[in-house]
């Protein structure tokens, strides 16, 4: 985000929302540390908060989660995972399946987080990290960064369906459209979505009783998975993350 609106959140007194520290500190993005927040997970000087829009002062409040002291990050990261399938994009699994922040930790120990999941069987491109206002941009609702998915099916897609999610379709009471498609065969197709809802093509694609064999994300915005083999990673360019968040209309 520019300087501007980072300077708008502190106070003159040299404050700043808690949940704004929490996001600059690495630990979640300004919507999840809400969550984290909530659930008491955060101490300011020994003591629990519950609310996300206390003031802190980072220059002198300890602050601490899970009882471990954080503190803003200095140096901003971010990068392009190429996530495999069968991985999670979270901090821990009780089933002890694979996690994608493992596949960052040889390199990368600082807390990083996802910017927009991928469940557990979709691959492809997906970023990771510290920097809680680009996750804020990145995913929120009016941002309309475009993500681009090749979707492989094992019945035939019916360009009705298609056309059908480019103009809205309901599923389950819930609207889900797509910007634009483009067939590449009759089990094939890529589709491109702005807002992209938690599972929206596998349940748009199951409600007309077609068989997901694979989801891939492609690209989004202007970064793409290509080069990036599966389970490997690179930093995101000065300029694909300035034009990543020009992109991000109304975010």
């Amino acid at each position: 985000m520019n300087s501007n609106h980072k300077e708008s959140e502190e106070g003159p007194d040299g404050t700043i929302r808690l949940q704004v520290f929490i996001a600059r500190a690495g630990v979640a993005s300004r919507r999840g540390a809400v969550e984290v927040i909530e659930k008491g997970k955060i101490r300011v000087n020994g003591k629990t908060v519950f609310n996300a829009g206390a003031r802190v002062n980072p220059a002198e409040d300890v602050i601490t989660v899970d009882n471990r002291t954080i503190r803003m990050a200095r140096n901003m990261v971010y990068l392009a995972v190429n996530k495999p399938p069968k991985y999670l994009c979270t901090n821990e699994d009780p089933e002890g399946r694979p996690l994608v922040k493992d596949l960052l930790r040889p390199i990368y120990t600082q807390r990083l987080f996802y910017v927009g999941r991928l469940d557990f069987m979709t691959s492809g491109l997906i970023f990771y990290t510290n920097d809680g206002d680009f996750a804020r941009a990145m995913t929120h609702p009016g941002s309309k960064v475009e993500k681009e998915y090749e979707v492989f099916t094992k019945d035939i897609i019916p360009e009705d369906l298609m056309e059908k999610f480019k103009k809205g379709i309901y599923v389950q009471g819930e609207m889900y459209r797509c910007k634009s498609f483009e067939k590449q065969g009759d089990h094939t197709v890529r589709v491109v979505l702005e807002e992209g809802k938690n599972k929206e093509i596998r349940r748009v694609f199951l409600s007309q009783n077609i068989s997901v064999k694979k989801i891939h994300r492609l690209r989004i915005g202007n970064v793409t998975v290509k080069g990036l083999q599966p389970g490997r990673f690179r930093e995101l360019k000065k300029n694909e993350v300035e034009n990543l968040l020009k992109g991000a209309k109304g975010s």
